[in-house]
């Protein structure tokens, strides 16, 4: 051995010196395209830079993040300006960018874009033709990895949801190049031997670009549009979009939305059509009660007692009717009578002869005229006395009138 054999920790220290006291790699700007997009909850975001042949790991501190005017996006081409900074304890250097501009996009995107326009114009995105999902599927078949965590929580939702659907593992590769073979073969393959499958789930769980690109690939799309089985995409994250997303009849933003989508809640099903059965038997109970009135009703026995009944009531109606009579013309007689008493009563007190009867008597000429006046009477003049009882006739002797004498 001709040196000394040195630490581990003592060779990152000298390369991490080299690295920083080099000019070129102190200010270095380096183009590529991004991928494996990172936004971490400090802030910071970490991503790589990828050619055609090899890739580095690029670190953005949340403060030049602030002030970046490019936009950060998987596939976007761009020029990063930065340093190379060697990180001791991992042994793992990355460029720690201090500034970006965008270069055009990337590869990647601009083959996704080529493809998009192409089957779009080609109508494979036709809303119109996509198929309707099954309410109540009977079998799904689920095409993704069979060791990824997307098909274990697919079958995990599909089994707490629903009871009654059987789920079919058609596992395949769902990167590398593959993958989209195998994913477009597993949908054709479906379709010809699997026809009692009412819908089919294609995806996987998240990654970058690169990653999900299998279903991002023509061969899949077609697959996908050709299949006469309803298929639900499940590709990525919510903000994740892919070809398959497109032509799929269905697209979830997870495998676990497209698990729930997928399937019906048979528990909650259940639980309200018990609710229905309950409110059935309710209703039916009031309306055989209410026909059972009815029905007693129209028995002879319970007609003849209610006629009787009503019988009674109104001849109860009639009694009250008539005593109300008898009392009104009672009452209305003994006002009539009282009234004629005073008439009576009246009368007698201005009747002439009732004044006589109190010693008083009329006194008239031969032709019947009241004498008022004893001055207008004659010496030798006959006049007749009328008295309560009786009558006489008299002569005048002498007359004096006693107005005139006073």
């Amino acid at each position: 051995m001709g040196m000394k054999p040195v630490k581990v920790s003592q060779l990152n220290s000298y390369i991490k010196r080299i690295l920083q006291t080099d000019p070129l790699l102190g200010n270095i700007s380096v183009t590529g395209e991004i991928s494996n997009l990172k936004f971490h909850g400090s802030g910071h975001v970490y991503f790589s830079l990828k050619d055609e042949k090899s890739k580095i790991n690029c670190f953005l501190s949340a403060g030049n993040l602030a002030s970046l005017e490019c936009q950060l996006a998987e596939g976007n081409g761009v020029i990063a300006e930065g340093y190379i900074y060697l990180y001791e304890r991992g042994g793992s250097y990355s460029l720690n960018v201090k500034n970006m501009e965008n270069a055009g996009q990337g590869d990647l995107a601009a083959t996704f874009e080529r493809l998009k326009k192409k089957l779009e114009s080609e109508g494979l995105f036709d809303k119109s033709k996509k198929k309707t999902i099954p309410v109540f599927p009977k079998k799904i078949a689920v095409v993704t990895s069979a060791t990824g965590a997307a098909v274990r929580d697919i079958v995990k939702i599909i089994k707490g949801k629903n009871d009654c659907v059987d789920i079919v593992i058609y596992p395949v590769l769902v990167q590398g190049p593959a993958a989209a073979e195998e994913i477009s073969s597993a949908i054709d393959d479906i379709n010809i031997n699997y026809p009692d499958v009412d819908i089919i789930i294609a995806g996987r769980g998240g990654g970058s670009m690169e990653e999900l690109w299998a279903f991002n690939e023509e061969i899949v799309a077609r697959s996908i549009y050709a299949s006469d089985i309803p298929v639900i995409s499940a590709v990525g994250h919510e903000t994740d979009f892919t070809i398959a997303d497109f032509v799929a009849d269905m697209r979830a933003e997870t495998p676990t939305a497209a698990a729930d989508k997928a399937v019906p809640d048979t528990y909650a099903l259940r639980d309200y059509i018990a609710s229905i059965g309950r409110e059935m038997k309710r209703s039916l109970k009031m309306t055989t009660d209410n026909k059972s009135k009815q029905l007693q009703l129209l028995n002879p026995r319970n007609f003849g007692r209610d006629i009787q009944s009503r019988i009674a009531l109104e001849q109860l109606n009639l009694d009250n009717i008539m005593s109300d009579i008898e009392n009104y013309t009672k009452t209305m007689i003994a006002g009539l009578k009282h009234r004629a008493d005073l008439a009576k009563e009246t009368m007698n007190s201005a009747d002439p002869k009732s004044i006589l009867k109190k010693g008083y008597s009329v006194v008239t000429d031969a032709d019947g005229n009241v004498i008022t006046d004893v001055g207008s009477l004659r010496k030798d003049q006959v006049v007749n006395i009328e008295a309560a009882k009786g009558k006489a006739q008299a002569r005048v002797i002498t007359s004096q009138n006693t107005e005139t004498q006073q």
